[in-house]
């Protein structure tokens, strides 16, 4: 399994009610700073990490993520 974390940039408060629709996502909640929430996501392949972030990026308010792969 591989696991990564997600930060996601945006102004809709509900962001992370919407991330853990995601499949793939175990955990979401929102944060202060420069991102508005974070994704738990974990995946059976690295390869699967890229599908993964272009679904969250397509949900409607998302403007920016940037994405840290847990390192074994």
């Amino acid at each position: 399994m591989v696991k990564a974390v997600v930060l996601v940039q945006s102004p809709k408060k509900l962001i992370a009610v919407k991330l853990k629709q995601v499949n793939s996502v175990y955990e979401s909640f929102a944060v202060s700073g420069q991102f508005d929430a974070v994704a738990v996501i974990e995946v059976e392949n690295l390869s699967e990490i890229k599908d993964v972030t272009t679904e969250i990026q397509k949900i409607y308010g998302v403007e920016r993520t940037e994405t840290m792969v847990q390192v074994q």
